[in-house]
Formats: structure tokens, sequence, C-alpha cells
């Protein structure tokens, strides 16, 4: 390929005839050095000692003679300052530490731009005097409390600082305030050692005034990485940073000049691609990849992959096709994406949420599905995680207590580990991660799974780490104080890949490509949200305060990854752009203004191709699913109709044949979970069963106020004892349960007064409570006896007419109850309840030879509406003809089920 901007700034440092041993050079990252260390390689006739070839922090830290401090370091030292500050009421370390870090970003801006912190901090302060939100004049204890940090930030930030430079220690923007304040005369070039900066673009002051003080000294270069296309361009966002050097410094000014390339409208292809969602946006890169590997002609070497989104990584490394034999990857990995960071995340979650009564449920069940956890468990002598999972659930265990787990012998030192016998602190927990990694690493070993065992050395070094901050402070002793900071750890500590830098394919941020040219470049997610990144408010200072002290905000932010994106495009003669055409919170919004703007560039037209691909979805119309009635299940239809058939189960098959064969055949049920919020099926059980405990009493007697009055002071009592019969181990007195069951006695007592209003104006005598029946049925062409069975909730009689009950504590409608066309009483679900009262009523009458009674639905969710009576054309009396017809279709619907000729056939609308 033609040169590269490392290429050009060798060839031109020939023509002035300088060694390259002689040079020092300063770059963005070290990254660039490893390439040009290689290019200076290539054109050496002879072996030299390597030049000296420097980041810029590195270059700026020599010149202050303070070293950077961990990030996490200076987090701990701005919290013991904070908590010396004369603010009353202070934050714990794991609320501080959530806006600690915001706090330090602004102080590490203030300074690397050179801004008076005094003049700045207490102008904030006096910002937020003005905009407090109390309107008198006397200030509340919270506003006091609110204005007292704003007030204390300039302190804070001087006793922060003297701290810092006392241990000769700094944050990256003191640093560079005091390497300013250290230039002097002997930071400069000399005559037979030049200094050479490559490749910056968006400076700080500090960074400013460094290189500015090195060029007005002499035998200093400056090789900005610039294309004519954006310098000479008055508006474009890439060239916004060199133009206004090239307009402010005096060097520029007066005796120098800055010398673009001009590469960016050479002949080149632009591919934009739209790819729905981010998965399937890896997915595309493997084929793209797939087919350059196919390709002759195409350089992998020359080929880099760069994610605007780095989350994608994992992705895309599985995405890579197996024919590209040489990989690098310069991003790690952050230790927050593994799934061993979450076993801990669990484990600490866990931990935290130990109560007297024993540890949650939800916490413990969480952390038995992590796979690290399976396989300890699955390496034990006994495998105690499914046993504890299953033993949960079906037990209705809200909380597992050290007596629970001691059924689980052979598994004792692990799990003494896991739910230790008291509540540990920090220190204790750690200790039991590393008891926990040692575990894992015996296990991972005996399989020699390489890449395990780095990632639980990883977790082993961080660990290690925290273990020895905890060492010098006070203030994380409780576990819940070392959360947040085990999250910062484990975002900033990366699993680097190990690969030769030089060669194979490229995988990178996009940070990492500066300085950096492929002749092949795939770029990824190019969405506004992601490149450029747009406003975020990750700052106390606000944006107009900002500008008028010259502080960057989101715009210049967004005009740096412009310079990148234009910059990788500036050489390459292959650009892949790919970005999400799904808009998404988390993955990004539309398409980047940075693709509008090449589609608008007339210059760029004829090079640019922009198409929108999905992913090939085959649609089977696959025929629904039939089930012929032969063999084994025949005979289960055959056994079940023995057994009888439930008003419940059919209305199952007339919602669909399937759900009546899975649910009533197989008795495969929904997935058995803990009741913490209720299921609704308890609800129901748990309200039948109070009002057949308060009414039993009353069976064949007329309901009256006395006799209805006295039921209400029982209920909370009966209510109270179904739920401990319904739900072993749970506490109504607080929480979840204790709403539930305020609304259940609520739902009771309203019932009440409803039957009180009812006694005032009708004779009611109660039947019969929670009545089972069964009837044999003949029915013709069914070659075997058909049982109907029911429980009719109530029976009674309103002035003379007989009355069927049923209890619904679900949502119940007028049109649910209506019938005005039988057909749909066999074939529409929605008529479910009308069928189930019919069939209560069919029972009844076959039992007592009543042929004239009235049947409804009281549903609980709306009381006030009264009964919902069944109704045949407006009419709500069943008489011998309603029942009659509705014999007939019940004759139907089983003759379906039981016929060999039609099969269960899957209803799909």
């Amino acid at each position: 390929m033609h040169n590269t901007f490392l290429e050009h700034v060798l060839d031109d440092l020939e023509k002035k005839q300088f060694h390259f041993a002689s040079c020092t050079f300063v770059l963005p990252s070290k990254r660039s050095g490893t390439f040009l260390k290689r290019h200076i390689s290539e054109r050496l006739e002879q072996n030299i000692f390597c030049p000296p070839i420097l980041s810029i922090q590195d270059f700026i830290g020599n010149i202050s003679g303070l070293q950077q401090a961990a990030n996490v370091d200076l987090l701990l030292t701005l919290f013991e300052v904070y908590k010396d500050s004369g603010i009353k009421q202070h934050d714990d370390f794991s609320a501080f530490i959530k806006w600690g870090q915001t706090l330090l970003m602004d102080f590490n801006d203030i300074d690397g731009y050179l801004i008076p912190a005094n003049d700045i901090l207490n102008y904030l302060s006096a910002i937020k005097e003005l905009n407090h939100w109390s309107l008198s004049k006397e200030k509340t204890e919270i506003i006091e409390n609110y204005l007292q940090l704003w007030g204390n930030l300039e302190p804070i930030y001087q006793k922060f600082t003297s701290i810092l430079l006392e241990q000769k220690r700094a944050y990256q923007g003191l640093v560079q305030r005091v390497a300013v304040e250290n230039l002097n005369k002997a930071h400069v070039a000399t005559p037979e050692n030049p200094v050479v900066f490559v490749g910056f673009n968006a400076l700080n002051n500090a960074e400013a005034k460094i290189i500015q003080h090195y060029l007005e000294h002499g035998n200093t270069y400056v090789y900005w990485d610039i294309d004519t296309y954006f310098l000479n361009d008055p508006v474009h966002d890439a060239g916004l940073f060199i133009r206004k050097y090239q307009r402010e410094w005096p060097y520029y000014i007066h005796k120098g000049k800055i010398e673009p390339q001009n590469s960016f409208l050479n002949a080149k292809w632009i591919e934009i691609t739209g790819v729905p969602k981010s998965m399937s946006q890896t997915k595309f890169v493997g084929q793209l990849l797939q087919q350059m590997a196919q390709e002759k002609g195409v350089d992998l070497q020359n080929t880099a992959v760069v994610l605007a989104d780095e989350t994608l990584l994992e992705p895309v490394l599985k995405a890579v096709p197996s024919e590209i034999g040489r990989v690098n990857i310069t991003m790690g990995l952050p230790l927050n994406k593994t799934v061993l960071h979450s076993f801990f995340l669990s484990f600490l979650e866990l931990n935290i949420g130990v109560s007297e009564r024993g540890w949650f449920y939800k916490h413990v069940l969480e952390f038995l599905a992590n796979p690290y956890l399976l396989t300890i468990s699955s390496n034990e002598n006994i495998d105690f995680a499914p046993l504890l999972s299953k033993d949960i659930k079906e037990g209705n265990w809200l909380y597992v207590t050290e007596r629970m787990l001691s059924k689980y012998t052979g598994a004792d030192e692990t799990l003494s580990v896991i739910f230790p016998s008291k509540k540990v602190n920090a220190k204790e927990w750690i200790q039991n991660c590393l008891k926990l990694i040692q575990r894992l690493k015996d296990i991972f070993q005996g399989q020699q799974n390489a890449l395990e065992l780095e990632y639980l050395y990883r977790f082993y070094s961080l660990f290690n780490q925290l273990d020895q901050y905890l060492e010098g402070v006070e203030f994380m002793s409780e576990l819940k104080s070392i959360k947040n900071l085990f999250k910062q750890l484990s975002s900033m500590e990366t699993l680097d890949f190990i690969g030769e830098p030089l060669s194979g394919l490229q995988i990178m941020g996009m940070l990492e490509s500066r300085n950096l040219d492929f002749e092949t470049v795939i770029i990824t997610s190019v969405n506004e949200g992601i490149l450029p990144s747009g406003k975020s408010n990750n700052s106390f200072i606000p944006f107009d305060v900002k500008r008028d002290y010259g502080l960057p905000t989101y715009k210049e932010k967004d005009a740096i990854y412009t310079y990148h994106f234009y910059r990788l495009l500036q050489r390459a003669k292959n650009v892949h752009i790919i970005y999400n055409t799904e808009p998404d919170v988390l993955e990004g919004g539309e398409k980047s203004r940075l693709i509008s703007q090449l589609l608008t560039d007339e210059n760029l037209k004829p090079y640019i191709s922009h198409n929108i691909v999905s992913p090939q979805v085959k649609i089977d119309s696959k025929p629904p699913l039939e089930l012929i009635k032969q063999g084994a299940l025949l005979e289960d239809i055959k056994s079940f109709a023995q057994n009888g058939f439930s008003p419940t189960s059919l209305t199952n098959y007339i919602k669909n044949p399937i759900d009546f064969y899975t649910r009533n055949i197989l008795k495969i049920n929904d997935l058995e979970e803990v009741e913490e919020n209720i299921a609704a099926n308890t609800f129901g059980t748990i309200v039948h069963d109070s009002l057949e405990e308060l009414y039993t009493p009353l069976i064949g007697s007329f309901l009256a106020k006395d006799n209805v009055s006295a039921l209400k002071p029982k209920v909370p009592s009966i209510v109270e004892g179904h739920f401990r019969k319904n739900l072993t181990g749970v506490d109504i007195k607080k929480g979840k349960y204790l709403l539930v069951y305020n609304v259940i006695v609520k739902y009771l007592k309203n019932f009440i007064d409803l039957e009180l209003e009812q006694v005032q104006n009708h004779q009611i005598k109660l039947l019969a409570l929670e009545q089972k029946y069964v009837e044999e049925l003949s029915i013709p062409s069914v070659p075997f006896p058909v049982i109907l069975k029911g429980t009719l909730d109530r029976v009674d009689e309103v002035d003379g007419t007989l009355r069927i009950i049923d209890y619904k504590t679900g949502k119940v409608e007028p049109k649910n109850v209506k019938v005005t066309d039988w057909e749909e009483l066999i074939t529409n679900y929605d008529k479910s309840k009308a069928f189930q009262l019919l069939c209560y009523a069919y029972l009844y009458s076959k039992k007592h030879s009543v042929h004239q009674m009235k049947a409804g639905i009281y549903s609980f969710k709306n009381l006030s509406k009264g009964l919902f009576s069944f109704t045949e054309d407006k009419n709500d009396i069943i008489d011998g003809q309603t029942l009659s017809t509705f014999e007939s279709y019940l004759y139907r619907l089983i003759l379906e089920i039981c016929s060999l000729e039609i099969p269960l056939t899957e209803k799909t609308d």
C-alpha cells in the first residue's frame, strides 16, 4: 500500500538527514510506538540502539517528576480528604464512590486545562447557591448539607492535591499542570537530539503549552496526521483542533506552518451496510472476513476491525472464521464483562442479603445457577446445587437456613464457605472468594483449561489487590462498601490477549487506531450515541461554565471521534462501515451523522455504496401439530375420560387441544417456583378455602344480618390460617405477603358487605359449599364410560330460586357469561366461564333432578358489579331446554376428544 502516516514521518526525517537513533519520538499511545519501531527497523542498513519512543503521558511524567497514581488509590485518598472536610453529614464510601469518580474527572480536566481551581470551584459553589430550590430564607437541613459540599469543593481540591504532591503521586491532569510549572530551558531539544511529536489531535492546554515550549526552543518537529481536505474546510469537525492550533499558536503564526497530507480523495471503496442489532453486526463481520480470507489479493496483515462499541469484542472473536490463522487483539477484555465476575458479584449479593432469618432465596437461586458454582457442585461428593434448588422451589423456602443446609452431607467444606455460619465482613468475604478460586483452580487444572485458569489468575490478583486496599483503610469493613470498589476495580482491570502485535488481522478499539493505517478497515456500530457518543452528563460542571472556562464539552468529544473516524478512512483502500438499523437505548441511536456526511459528500459519491442487509430468515410454513390417537395416547385419553373430565380440562381443550394434551394428559404444569409474589392459583385457593371455612356453619340456614355480620371479625384469623397451610414458611407480618394478606382480607370483607346488602332485600338460604359432583355419561359412539366431575363453590336459594355460584379472583366481563351462539360455547375460549357454569348446572340437575335454576360468577376484582349471571339471549333462567341443548354440545365436545378419527390438532390463531 502507499505510505502510511508513520512512514511519511520517517521519509520526511530522512529528507532532513536526521539519524533515527538521535531522535526522541513522542506519540499519543505506546501501541503506535510498536509500529514505529517496525518501520524504523525496516529502513536500517546497520544495527542501532532503539531511539527513545515515548507516549505523551510518559514524556510529560518525566518533566513533572511525578508518578501517575492508580484510580482506586486516588479515590481512597479523595474520600479521606472529603471525610475530614468541614461537611457536617458525609456519605459513606459506597455512596461516595458513585460520585467521587465524577469529581476526580472534573479535577483532572481543571488541571489539564490549567484553569485556576479556586476560580472555577468557587464560581460553581456560587451557582449552586443561586440555584438551590428552597424559596424560604431559612435553609432546611437537606439544603444546608447539599450546599456544604459545593462550598467545600475548593478546600477539598487544595488538600487533596497537596497530599498527592507530598507523596510524589498525581492524577494525569495534575501531572500535566506540574509539568507546565516545571518547564524551563532544560526542557528543550538539543541540537544533536531532535524531539519529534507524531500524530496528535485534541490537546488539552497543558499538552499544548508543553509542545509549544519545545517548538519555540527549536529542533522540535510536530507531524500532524491531517488531510488537506479537512484542514482547509472551515467547518469540518475532523480538522477542528488542528485548524485552531494553526490559527492560534504563535509558532504557526510567525515561523512555521502545518503541512497536511493529501490522500483522503484517492480512489477507495467505501461500503456502508446497515444490519439489524449488534449480534447481527458481529455475524456480518465474520462473513466479510471469510470472504476476504478466500479472496486473493486481500492482505489480512493489513486489515483492521475497529470496534466503536468495545462490548462487542467477545462476540466478534467468536465470529472470526477459523480460516484466519493469526489475530491480534489490541484491547483487553474488562473483567466485569466475564461470567466469573458475575459469579463473585452474585456471591457478594448472597452475603450482603443474609439476615437473622437466613439467606434470601433469590440470591441463593441466582448463585446456584451460575456455571462456576455448578462446576464446583458437580465435583463434590454430593451435587448439592440442583438438590438445594429443587428443595427451595418445592418447599417454598423464602430464606435458607443453616439447619436446612445440614442435610447435604458430602459438601460440608464448600457449603461452609458459601454459607458461612456468621455474617462475614469484607476481609472474610475476600478470603472466601480466594478459597473458591483455589477450588476452581484444582478443577480446571485437572481439565487443562488454560483460558479459565487465566480468568482465575486475574481475579486472584484482583482480590489480593482489594485485600491490600482494605489493610490501609478503616471505612470499608462492611460488605456493602466493598461492592462498588469491587465493581470499579473489575471494570478497570482487563484480561489481556497475548499476540504478535505486528502480524495478522488486527482487532482494536477506536482509540487504539491512532497513528495506524490499514489497507482494509471494518468499523462496527457507527451509530449516534456510540460514534460519536453524543451528550453525556458525566460532570458536575455545567455546560455554560465549561464554555466560559474553555473546558471541553460533548461537542469537542464528538469532534475527537470524528477525527479518528475520518483518519481511519484517509489512506485506506477498502472501508466497510457497519451500523445498527434498529435504534435502541442500549445499542445506540439512528445511523451516525458521520455516515450521513459521507453519503452527502459529492467528492466521495463515486466511491460509496450503501445497502441494508438482514439475516435470511426461512419461514417454514409448518402445518399445525397433529397427534394421532393411537397406542399409548389413546389409552391415556381413555383412562382420563374414565377418571373424569373437569370443566377446566374441557375448556383447556377448547383453548387448544395441545394444551389439553400437555396439561391434562401429560400433567406438564408451569415451572415450579418459589412464591414470593404469590401465584394466582394459590391466591384463589386461599380465597376459596377461607370462604368455605367462614360459611360452613351457615349451611342449611337462611342468611340474616346477624349471622353474616358475625363472620367479619373471623376473617383475619381464618385467612392467616389458610396462608400458613398453602404457603409454608412465609411471614405475613411484613413485605409483599403482608400486602397480599390485606388484599384477601379486604376482598372477603367486601364480599360479606355485599352479602349483607343482599339479605336485606332477598331471602337467601345456603344449601352447599365446595360440593363435589360426579356423573357418568353415556355418549353414543364412545365405546367406554365417560365421567364428568366438578366442584361447585356454592349453591343457595334466593327467593325460592336455586342459584349456583362460582368464585373467581381473576377478571370477569359480562360477555364471558353470555351465550348467543351455542357453537361458540365449544369453539371460543372467551366463553369458557359460561361453559363452566353450565357444567355445574348440568351436574347439579342430574344429581337433584332440578330443571330450573340460575348460575353466576362473583369476581372479587370487581365485586361492585355484583353477580355476573349466565344468560342465553338475555334470559338468565337455566331450564330443561337450556340443559338439553348444552348436553348435546357437551357430548359433541367429548366425542371429538375421544374419537379415533379426529387427531389432537394445534390451534395456531
